[in-house]
């Protein structure tokens, strides 16, 4: 396995309170290499610290988290974060944005050039080289935030609910395209969402967390034809029958959040 996490247990002081927050307990969990996992929870289920503990950002309160066999202690290039919010540089344009990670890898400038050429390429933003995040889309500053990704070419790529804050629409089209961008890059790939149909889209397996402290309640293998972005999956019934699914594993964690007030 590319990634597992052992026993992992995640606590947060909070010194107002003086008290502990848990936001894992004892998770036991495995990524293989190639795999797209998807993990999907209610809010404050502790999904994005998972997220942060393979990245290698926040530290196990016990429990260890591995990455081709070693302990993760601190991040590394060989994973990469892409975030809801973008988090691009507005004074940088789109081709200084991706080449942002190279920089920091200590890579010279001409080694550069076709590295960020070819992701700007791919994920479809030829042309744009030169325009900065403020004359984009939404859509179009989240693929200059995969891109910036890519170019490090780490072997995972985290994933923290990154089409969240685009239209309905422009995330069904950028669903497709990262298919197609994980079909022919290979990457691993461990993604973050709030949307049922949107993990169906996209998972080879779905992971279900419970509500905080965030457990693993149930592993969903997604037996659904790809590429998806060319099957009509959702007039399946099989693609209704895994929904129905998680969505009878997620209804009764929702509800008690909403009792609780985290949502």
């Amino acid at each position: 396995m590319l990634i597992r996490a052992e026993h992992l247990t995640v606590e947060y002081e909070k010194a107002r309170e003086r008290t502990r927050l848990v936001a894992l307990w004892d998770l036991t969990l495995d990524v293989a290499e190639g795999e797209f996992l998807v993990i999907v929870g209610p809010s404050g289920c502790g999904k994005t610290t998972f997220l942060s503990a393979v990245a290698g950002l926040v530290p196990p309160t016990s429990g260890a988290v591995y990455f081709s066999g070693q302990a993760v202690r601190q991040p590394g290039p060989d994973r990469a974060m892409v975030f809801q919010d973008y988090a691009l540089m507005p004074w940088r344009t789109v081709e200084q944005n991706v080449r942002f990670g190279l920089e920091l890898a200590g890579k010279r400038d001409r080694e550069h050039r076709a590295i960020v050429q070819r992701y700007i390429e791919l994920v479809g933003l030829a042309g744009f080289e030169r325009s900065y995040p403020h004359e984009l889309s939404g859509g179009m500053r989240q693929r200059v935030g995969l891109a910036r990704a890519l170019a490090v070419d780490p072997r995972v790529l985290l994933m923290d609910e990154p089409f969240g804050a685009v239209d309905a629409m422009t995330r069904e089209i950028m669903q497709g395209e990262l298919e197609k961008i994980i079909a022919e890059t290979g990457k691993t790939v461990v993604f973050i969402t709030h949307s049922i149909d949107e993990a169906l889209v996209l998972a080879d397996r779905i992971v279900v967390i419970t509500s905080r402290p965030g457990r693993l309640q149930e592993i969903v293998p997604v037996d659904l034809p790809r590429p998806r972005y060319e099957h009509d999956i959702k007039a399946l019934p099989r693609y209704q029958e895994l929904r129905g699914h998680v969505w009878s594993l997620l209804q009764q964690e929702v509800r008690q959040n909403v009792k609780s007030g985290r949502e």
